[in-house]
């Protein structure tokens, strides 16, 4: 069950980190005052979108030449699908536009905008679209620091600015260090997030809970934190919330379960789920929980250590949720009726993406929604 291999670069240090940032950054960081001021919130997933943002950023040297082919293919399918419901904006390095173009069946409802990339993981590197009561709409820039300086992170770094600029909007900043996929939002206020992805030294040393609290609330509107444990060093991200727990809709959450008694994911799921169903949202009112078991099967062609394999990380989009199947009739069709259940008025788009599962993420990782205002 873990996610994404280390990959670790010899050229990145410290100090290059802050000359990475010092370059994106340079306008003067807006204060949590201000932010407070223009009451910014993070809407949920499922509201109503402009559009979604990929990243064609896979290359050989961290995929390598058995998954690469693979990705690529898997990244247009999932472009394809959601561009079914609304457009795709998909972010390319200029000397890749033209072999980028060629894996597409169809370019109905997608448009490329060039930018230099490590990697395809927009949810983390990309910005987090927020919106206010007067009808503004911001990009929050979160740092992203190649999840704490495990890969390399240079050009995507820049990913977020980006996305404000192609937007129109205000970028906002903060000191803050967290990605997209680190945090799940149900709109009204209240978030999960998986400490071991925050509160730790590489993203954020010396940050108390408090001090994130603070921030969130500032950055993004948040009320209320449901802090999940999470679990460090088991792959890349840490442990993201968006493997483990998502919102449906405001009080309701999908919660990823390993049945299997010696995978150390099976006691990790099970006391997340017992703490959820403890929690409250932003409004006090208890969770309903509704776990979603992880395949007990999966096709073996890129099956590995790392291999992303469980139904949490779906991406709701406008009309239609796109979600991951793997070759598991059981748990695929129960992951199926489930999410109809949750998401009634919604297609249910199951896809093979093995490629990309296999590369330790899914498509919530591949994908960053714009949201309408």
């Amino acid at each position: 069950m873990r996610r994404r291999e280390f990959l670790f670069r010899s050229t990145l240090v410290t100090a290059s980190y802050a000359g990475v940032l010092g370059n994106v950054h340079g306008q003067q960081r807006i204060t949590g005052e201000k932010k407070l001021k223009n009451d910014w919130f993070m809407p949920e997933e499922g509201d109503p979108h402009i559009r979604t943002w990929m990243s064609f950023g896979a290359n050989e040297e961290i995929w390598g030449r058995k998954l690469i082919g693979e990705v690529r293919k898997n990244l247009a399918t999932v472009a394809q699908a959601i561009a079914r419901f609304e457009p795709v904006v998909m972010c390319v390095r200029p000397t890749e536009l033209v072999l980028a173009k060629k894996q597409f069946a169809s370019l109905e409802n997608i448009e490329f905008v060039e930018c230099p990339l490590n990697d395809l993981w927009i949810r983390d590197t990309g910005a987090v679209y927020v919106l206010n009561k007067a009808g503004d709409k911001a990009a929050v820039d979160f740092n992203f620091n190649g999840w704490g300086e495990k890969q390399e992170f240079k050009n995507d770094a820049r990913v977020a600015a980006m996305m404000a600029k192609e937007s129109s909007v205000e970028r906002i900043k903060t000191d803050l260090c967290l990605e997209g996929g680190g945090i799940e939002v149900d709109g009204e206020g209240t978030a999960i997030i998986t400490e071991s992805c925050v509160i730790n030294a590489n993203r954020n040393p010396d940050w108390t809970k408090k001090d994130c609290e603070e921030e969130l609330l500032a950055t993004l509107g948040i009320k209320k934190v449901i802090w999940l444990p999470g679990v460090r060093g088991a792959d890349i991200t840490d442990g993201h919330t968006d493997f483990y727990a998502r919102f449906t809709s405001p009080g309701v959450v999908v919660a990823h379960f390993d049945p299997d008694k010696s995978s150390p994911e099976h006691k990790l799921t099970l006391r997340q789920i017992e703490m959820l169903e403890n929690a409250t949202d932003a409004h006090g009112n208890k969770l309903k929980v509704l776990p979603l078991e992880s395949p007990s099967v999966v096709r073996e062609r890129f099956e590995n250590d790392d291999f992303c394999a469980g139904y949490i990380n779906f991406y709701v989009c406008n009309k239609a949720v796109i979600a991951t199947e793997f070759g598991d009739s059981k748990t695929d069709g129960i992951a199926k009726e489930r999410l109809q259940e949750c998401f009634p008025n919604r297609e249910i788009v199951m896809l093979n993406i093995d490629g990309i599962a296999a590369g330790g993420g899914g498509i919530h990782c591949a994908t960053q929604q714009e949201p309408k205002v």
